[in-house]
């Protein structure tokens, strides 16, 4: 009797499970490999538009790149520490040193 108990409970239990439900424990590593694949992905494809963009194509993300050169020469002059001579001469040798883009 207690073979025939013991068989009855060996035979339901995999009856409910199903006899391929072993395949499913490797979809929660599959999972975390996709997420983690996903998250280095997207941060790759971030810093790779961080480093194109921008007027003076600094690299980082926008709020931590620095002025634009011609940004900060308006700040001098608004300022007070440059004259209206000196502005107008120094953003015309920016604007005929650009790089062409």
């Amino acid at each position: 009797m207690l073979a025939t108990l013991a068989t009855t409970a060996v035979v339901t239990h995999t009856g409910a499970w199903g006899a391929g439900f072993g395949w499913a424990f490797l979809l929660i590593p599959i999972f975390w490999i996709l997420v983690i694949g996903l998250i280095v992905f997207l941060v790759s494809r971030r810093r790779r538009e961080w480093a194109h963009a921008g007027p003076n194509g600094g690299y980082g993300p926008p709020w931590m790149r620095g002025a634009s050169a011609e940004s900060t020469l308006a700040e001098r002059f608004a300022k007070g520490d440059i004259d209206e001579t000196e502005y107008r001469a120094r953003l015309e040798v920016l604007r005929t040193n650009r790089p062409n883009a």
